[in-house]
């Protein structure tokens, strides 16, 4: 189990009013390993919010129903009770924009049709000497909790990352609780250094 987080802090993108995040990760395992963890509900249980459901085509639309994981560790449960939707049952929509197996993948993520709630998520794979290097690009939707959700993105590359090193953990009571534990840890500990990089 790791006790502090490995990876580097991402980069903060401005395009006008928009904030993006850069974040790159150099991975010991082949491009179609991490692909498959990127795109496939057993790899994304382990580190996504949600699984991504829908054609695998571009211009496809998706749905993305959480995880009841990623529901207790998300402050996203609190923004769709805001808009009276019971979160247990709240499926999120997005749009699949490009699809380049084992390359590139990008989607959009939206909340109740509202473009100032819909982000844009680009994964890009390239193969290097000794496994992938992998850049993850998102453009937020608007600009509320821009700090939580670079901590919460930081943290799922972590999981990744753990993902691919260990392998998989059965889903149990016993490990969704240490899952949202070692989350949680991870998550105090970066939020004073996203807060210092992403301005108010």
């Amino acid at each position: 189990m790791t006790e502090t987080t490995t990876g580097p802090l991402g980069d903060v993108l401005r395009d006008g009013e928009r904030i993006g995040l850069r974040y790159v990760r150099l991975l010991r395992h082949s491009p179609e390993k991490v692909w498959r963890a990127l795109t496939e509900s057993d790899g994304l249980r382990h580190w996504f919010p949600t699984d991504i459901v829908g054609e695998r085509a571009a211009g496809a639309r998706l749905s993305l129903p959480f995880w009841p994981e990623g529901l207790e560790l998300a402050s996203t449960a609190e923004a769709i009770e805001e808009m009276g939707v019971d979160p247990g049952s709240y499926v999120s929509e997005g749009e699949l924009r490009v699809w380049d197996p084992p390359r590139a993948f990008e989607f959009t993520w939206g909340m109740d049709g509202r473009a100032d709630l819909t982000d844009l998520l680009r994964f890009e794979l390239e193969p290097m000497a000794d496994g992938t290097r992998l850049t993850f690009t998102t453009w937020l939707g608007g600009p509320i909790h821009n700090t939580d959700t670079a901590v919460g993105w930081h943290v799922c590359l972590d999981e990744l990352a753990d993902l691919l090193d260990d392998g998989p953990t059965a889903p149990s009571e016993e490990t969704s609780a240490l899952l949202v534990q070692r989350v949680k840890d991870r998550t105090d500990e970066l939020r004073p250094k996203y807060a210092a990089l992403i301005p108010a």
